[in-house]
This record gives structure tokens, C-alpha cells and sequence, in this order.
């Protein structure tokens, strides 16, 4: 522990990593603020009814993402998640769309007019949901709230703009936290807003257990217990690789290549058990929104049993249909993230091999094989940790502090938080220091 500590007291003896980890804290701060600004020409102190209707079910999960700024009706109301749906459609697009393949793969200018087609992508989503959202606050609060006057044109016109900015504003936030920050930009955003709803939660929890003797102090260390299990069983998911060993050929003198298992170079090809992160919750999430809104539709006994059950985020139908989605998408997923085939195309051009394994198609067979393999539990071990919630709110416990218990929440805070520090790591590594998470002394630089 007291290696940990000089390892933090060493973060702020580099400069530059000093002043990457303040702008970032900063840009944070910030979002922040911005996400307790309401729309103008709404009153603030009505705002109940919308909160009440994000309390528990999908539009918690909306709120959650936003780091409460769906409730407070506020210029961040949207966002940074129709620029993560952007980038969804275009990294989809880019598997049948020959132009943006071509673009995949024309490096550093490629990516440029790959990101400036998702921003412009962003904004069209934003247009679309705006009015959505502004529907939902007609429907949602009472026509007192809204001071320009209700369903008034220059309130619809002002707000989708506002909206539209607040999320480009997000975006570019992002971005800057990105290139002159620490971590990625995007993700910590995120990553943000999720965390600050969890003192509340945590509070709303206590109070159900302690203050109003709903189980009593040991039932509270149980569940913190339990949380922080399900914290290190995200960490797990995240960083366990499959090791392939590969084989390098050793140069000769004579500038032959000789395959010695021995005299050879040996690395390793690492291949996650969750190569597809948390991109299947969010496609399962995306798409479990669609039956309940169809069948809100129509009014028959049967469609509003179905709406019911696609409602209610806790309920048994819900989550075996969500964990069945986030099976097939892993797969999916997977299948576009590792090429395979690439893989062993770079491996045979390098002069590398697979001890046992012909370079090649064999190879790639392989691999594909390999990557079925880890992928099945992955995706059935990533399936549980999202219903995780589900079943801890059937024992008992307060829907927001559930939340906290898995999902696609937990995982996003797990990831964003290995990747921060890996960075952090790099750079103290960099500057001879020990990183955050290695022991030992301090290395000194050579003069």
C-alpha cells in the first residue's frame, strides 16, 4: 500500500501528466455543470414529475447515461449518446459500404473524414431525438412549466437547438479530454455521469436498511460485499486474454530463415475473453426498447401485456429476452472486431507461426476456432452481469443501488477505469518511476 501511495505522490511530479490529469478534471467539471443547466423557458422547481418518471425502468437507464441531466431537463438532456450511436451505425456501415472500408484503411486521413462523417451523423440523430424529447416533456410535465408558453413553436425551435449544441458541446468536450487529457475522452464522460448518481443511490440504500431497519447494518455489508465481488469479477472479464504463442523465424547469417523452435523469436497473440466490451449490452439495450414502443401501439389485452413485460427492466421476460441479445450480439460483435483472417495474413507476412499450425488459411481456421471457443463463456459470464441487477432487486434491494450490480454501467466504469490507469501507468513508466500498478522501487533515469 505504501508503494501505491509514492506511485500516486510520482503522478504529480511529471508535468505533463499533471497538467493532462487537471484539464481533464477540469473538461469533467464542466460537463457537470452543464448537466444542472435547465432548458430556458422551463421552470425548474417542476421538474418532479419527469424525475418520478426516471426513478426505476428504462428511463432510469436514460438518466443514468446522462448523469441525471434527462430528468433536470437540462441542455445535456441528450448527451454524448447520439454521437455513440453515430459511431455504431458508421463502424456498422463500414463492414458493406466499400467507400468507408476504403477509408478504414487509409490511415490518419482515413480516420479524419471517418470522424467528421460520424459528427454530422451525430448531429442528424440529435435532431431526430430532440423533438422526441421535448414530446416526452409535453407529455411528462404540467403546461405551468413551461414559461414561452405550452407546445409554443419558439420553445420547440430554441430547445432542439439547444439540445443539438449541448451535445456537439459534449462531443467536442470528449474530444479535447482525448488529445490533451488523460484517458479516453468519450467513455469518461460517461463514465461520470454514471458515477454521480452513486452517493444518492448508495444513500437511498442505507436509509432503506439502517435508518428504517429494512434488514439492518449486516444486510448493508453483505450487498457492499457482494458489489465490490461483481466489481472484481468485471475486472476479470475485461483483462483475461487467451494466449496463442507464435513463433518468429531467426535470420542466418547467410540470410536464410531458419525455424528454430528455439533459436526463434516467441511472442504472443493475446485474445480476449470479451473481445467485444460492452457494445452487445448496448445493442441488446437498443433493441429491447423496440417491443414495448410497438406494442404501446395498439391497445388490445395482449399488447399491453407485451409492453408491460418490455417494460419493466426487473422482470423475468425482459431479462431472459436481454440476456439471449447479448449472446448472439457478443458473437456478432466479435466476428466483425477480430478479423481473423487479417491476423493471420499480418502473421504470415511478419514470418511468424503458430507452433503445430501452417501459416495461412490453417491459421486463420484456427483462430476463428480459438476465438468461438473463449467467446461462448464470455459472452454467458457478460449476459449474467448485465441481469445481475434483476436478480439482486428480487432479494430485496433499492432499484437505483441495483443498478450498481452490473449492467452495462458497471462494466463501462470497470473498463474506463483500467484504461485511465494503464495511461497513467505509460507515463510514469516513461519517466522511470513504478507504475500504479507495479511494486518496487523507483528507477532512476541514466544519465
Amino acid at each position: 500500500m505504501k508503494k501505491f501511495f509514492e506511485s500516486l505522490a510520482n503522478v504529480w511530479k511529471i508535468e505533463e501528466l499533471k497538467n493532462r490529469i487537471l484539464l481533464t478534471l477540469g473538461l469533467l467539471l464542466v460537463y457537470r455543470f452543464g448537466a444542472h443547466v435547465t432548458l430556458p423557458g422551463i421552470d425548474a422547481t417542476q421538474l418532479n414529475s419527469l424525475a418520478g418518471q426516471t426513478k426505476d425502468g428504462i428511463g432510469s437507464i436514460l438518466d443514468m447515461f446522462t448523469g441525471g441531466a434527462f430528468s433536470k431537463a437540462s441542455v445535456f438532456a441528450l448527451g454524448i449518446m447520439p454521437y455513440i450511436s453515430a459511431s455504431i451505425v458508421v463502424q456498422l456501415m463500414g463492414i458493406a459500404i466499400p467507400y468507408l472500408q476504403k477509408l478504414q484503411k487509409d490511415g490518419e486521413s482515413g480516420r479524419k473524414k471517418l470522424n467528421q462523417i460520424t459528427r454530422w451523423l451525430t448531429i442528424l440523430i440529435t435532431l431526430v431525438q430532440g423533438p422526441g424529447y421535448i414530446y416526452n416533456l409535453y407529455r411528462t410535465l404540467p403546461s405551468s412549466a413551461f414559461m414561452l408558453g405550452f407546445d409554443s413553436f419558439s420553445f420547440l425551435f430554441s430547445s432542439v437547438l439547444i439540445l443539438t449544441t449541448g451535445t456537439i458541446f459534449a462531443m467536442w468536450l470528449g474530444e479535447k479530454i482525448t488529445d490533451k487529457g488523460i484517458g479516453n475522452g468519450i467513455s469518461l464522460l460517461i463514465m461520470v455521469g454514471i458515477l454521480a448518481r452513486l452517493p444518492q443511490a448508495f444513500i437511498q440504500e442505507f436509509t432503506s436498511t439502517i435508518t428504517n431497519n429494512n434488514g439492518g447494518p449486516m444486510i448493508l455489508v453483505i450487498e457492499v460485499i457482494v458489489w465490490l465481488l461483481v466489481i472484481i469479477a468485471c475486472v476479470l472479464l475485461v483483462m483475461a486474454v487467451r494466449k496463442i504463442p507464435v513463433q518468429y523465424a531467426r535470420r542466418t547469417t547467410t540470410g536464410d530463415f531458419e525455424q528454430d523452435m528455439m533459436g526463434g523469436n516467441r511472442q504472443w497473440i493475446p485474445l480476449k475473453l470479451n473481445a467485444s466490451g460492452v457494445m452487445p449490452i448496448i445493442f441488446a439495450q437498443a433493441i429491447m426498447f423496440i417491443p414495448a414502443a410497438l406494442a404501446g401501439l395498439s391497445q388490445t389485452e395482449t399488447s399491453q401485456s407485451i409492453a408491460g413485460a418490455f417494460s419493466n427492466m426487473f422482470g423475468f421476460w425482459y431479462n431472459f429476452v436481454f440476456a439471449t441479445l447479448i449472446v448472439v450480439f457478443t458473437f456478432f460483435y466479435t466476428a466483425i472486431t477480430v478479423p481473423t483472417n487479417k491476423m493471420a495474413d499480418d502473421l504470415k507476412r511478419s514470418g511468424g507461426f503458430i507452433p503445430g499450425i501452417r501459416p495461412g488459411v490453417e491459421t486463420s481456421d484456427y483462430l476463428d476456432h480459438i476465438m468461438s471457443l473463449i467467446t461462448f463463456p464470455g459472452s454467458l459470464f457478460l449476459a449474467l452481469i448485465a441481469v445481475f441487477p434483476a436478480i439482486i432487486v428480487s432479494l430485496g434491494v433499492q432499484q437505483s443501488w441495483a443498478m450498481f450490480f452490473g449492467g452495462t454501467s458497471l462494466i463501462i466504469m470497470v473498463g474506463v477505469a483500467i484504461d485511465t490507469i494503464q495511461q497513467i501507468n505509460s507515463y510514469l513508466l516513461n519517466k522511470h518511476y513504478d507504475g500504479l500498478m507495479k511494486s518496487g522501487k523507483n528507477r532512476k533515469a541514466v544519465a
